[in-house]
């Protein structure tokens, strides 16, 4: 997923009616994403204390992303989960976009009270396939990693064509109070890794959704 934390051309807006000496950090980036008007084609996440406002990914993204997408879906169809995307995941007061997540067919049922997006404790497993460029790397390897572990969301893959000549990375075990994913498995682009746990359990990542390795 790309980001443009620093250089997007979007102003953030002053919060509204929450007095700043009585507004916590964490509402006052909430209240500002919430007010945000963004061109077609970008969204914003609030990932750790920062606001980022990102695009539509290139081709090459694009093309991992519904690779992986479709094949999820055709896997956990005629169960209760479903794969999606273009949707926020709310953590408290932290909307993330992941390109692919994991959550109830019936995504009514685990929505947030104001309807913004769907709860974080009802997804099963997320997906970022990493972008180019040091910041994009930083947040999908370093800072969603965090987040996404003190969410205790069960199951991140990071599809990464940037680590050495591509690397598929399944983390398992969150430890939220630590903000760490305990168990780790890595294998270069074009050797198989299975979805170890949850409703995807056995789902394989192979080849043919992330393209052959990187010369």
């Amino acid at each position: 997923m790309t980001a443009l934390a620093h250089d997007a051309p979007v102003e953030v807006p002053d919060v509204p009616d929450v007095p700043p000496a009585e507004a916590t950090l964490d509402e006052a980036l909430w209240q500002a994403w919430r007010t945000l008007e963004l061109p077609e084609g970008f969204h914003a996440e609030i990932v750790e204390e920062f606001i980022e406002v990102s695009p539509t990914g290139s081709s090459s993204h694009g093309l991992v992303v519904n690779r992986l997408r479709d094949a999820l879906y055709e896997y956990l169809k005629g169960g209760e989960y479903a794969a999606r995307n273009d949707l926020n995941v709310i953590h408290g007061l932290k909307p993330w976009v992941p390109d692919v997540f994991v959550a109830p067919r019936e995504t009514d049922e685990c929505l947030s009270e104001d309807g913004l997006g769907i709860v974080a404790s009802a997804v099963k497993l997320v997906v970022e396939v990493v972008s180019p460029g040091h910041e994009n790397q930083q947040r999908d390897r370093v800072r969603k990693r965090r987040a996404y572990a003190e969410a205790g969301i069960p199951v991140y893959v990071l599809v990464d064509a940037y680590d050495r000549h591509g690397t598929v990375t399944v983390l398992t075990s969150p430890s939220p109070d630590e903000g760490e994913y305990a168990a780790s498995v890595s294998v270069p682009y074009g050797t198989e890794v299975q979805i170890p746990e949850g409703p995807a359990k056995g789902f394989p990542i192979t080849e043919e959704i992330t393209g052959p390795p990187r010369g």
